[in-house]
């Protein structure tokens, strides 16, 4: 089946995606502005990222494992690869086969790709974080001695509460080992990070979440919408007044109300906490999802201009359908199902 006959769909804005890499890139300053695309693009397909961001100039991209830096396949002229979760035994003989870097995170996998005699590398090191990377005293230790470290990197924590004391602690933390470790590059600041101002850009930025439309911090304006889901009707019904829609009965009709069955549900992403808070739009019309949502199925209420076989919008600007489901950001992106029909616009 082809993917303009599935029932639900995805049209991805490709233009929005560039403007906000843009806008990402012009907040950098003078670092360089890469992309996290990781999950597959944050769900949307990292080829399809990669090539339309490789286009308007980026040129740093990042996944989290070799299954994915294999499955991008060659990357546009010009482009480089850092893969975040380093190197396990079992990645070693695709990571020394290509030109992608692993972020070794560590002692172990220093020791690995030294053995090895591996090539050019990048470095995380935690600076309060307590998930990957090594410590501050091992990256100062001599450990890395002997090593082409490419970047330098470390991962705020708490970037998305701009007043959290661990920002700056973290950055002071991180300009120190700057100071003392010879890598050709630094970066610390994601999507949120960016936002915390100049100091924290380093030389080289890594967005994720903004690039997709995601608003990752307060202030953090100008963002265009990437994805947006469209599903069919597969029936249209009319509830009575004091009958129940759904699983568990947990939606009653009040009066009379046309309820439509749209062909998507929470095998496809849209997630059990739109249940009777999200909603489609029909012609501009907000339709209110009633009742829980299925796995397959979501009804909504809707005008008597709806009719089986016709296409509603899902509500899904990523930060009000957030504070709408109770869901991160993240998760509403990443878990995009593979049966949406996806397109580019």
């Amino acid at each position: 089946m082809t993917p303009d006959a599935l029932p639900a769909r995805l049209t991805l804005d490709g233009r929005a995606l560039v403007q906000n890499w843009r806008l990402l890139a012009r907040l950098s300053g003078p670092a360089a502005c890469g992309a996290a695309v990781k999950a597959d693009g944050y769900g949307l397909g990292a080829r399809d990222v990669v090539a339309r961001l490789a286009a308007a100039g980026c040129r740093d991209f990042f996944v989290a494992t070799w299954g994915e830096a294999e499955a991008l396949g060659q990357l546009p002229d010009g482009a480089v690869l850092s893969v975040l979760h380093g190197v396990r035994e079992a990645d070693m003989a695709l990571a020394l086969a290509g030109p992608h870097r692993p972020v070794l995170n560590s002692a172990a996998q220093v020791a690995r790709w030294k053995v090895a005699g591996g090539g050019a590398c990048d470095v995380m090191v935690d600076t309060g974080m307590n998930r990957l990377g090594l410590t501050p005293e091992e990256a100062v230790s001599g450990l890395l001695d002997g090593l082409a470290i490419e970047t330098l990197m470390s991962h705020l924590a708490c970037a998305d509460e701009p007043a959290h004391p661990l920002n700056a602690s973290q950055r002071a933390a991180f300009a120190a080992l700057g100071e003392r470790v010879p890598a050709r590059r630094t970066s610390l600041a994601n999507s949120a990070g960016i936002f915390l101002g100049a100091d924290y850009a380093c030389d080289l930025t890594r967005p994720g979440l903004a690039l997709y439309g995601g608003r990752p911090a307060p202030g953090a304006e100008g963002l265009a919408q990437v994805a947006r889901i469209e599903a069919q009707v597969l029936q249209v019904r009319t509830a009575d007044a004091g009958t129940p829609v759904g699983y568990g009965a947990t939606w009653t009709a009040e009066r009379p109300t046309r309820i439509a069955v749209l062909n998507i549900g929470y095998a496809d992403g849209y997630l059990r906490g739109f249940s009777s808070r999200g909603h489609a739009l029909a012609g501009g019309v907000r339709c209110p999802v009633a009742g829980r949502v299925s796995m397959d199925l979501l009804a909504v209420a809707v005008p008597d201009t709806v009719g089986e076989g016709d296409w509603l919008e899902i509500a899904y600007a990523l930060p009000e359908a957030a504070e709408q489901s109770g869901l991160s950001q993240y998760e509403l992106l990443t878990g995009l199902g593979r049966r949406y029909g996806r397109r580019w616009s």
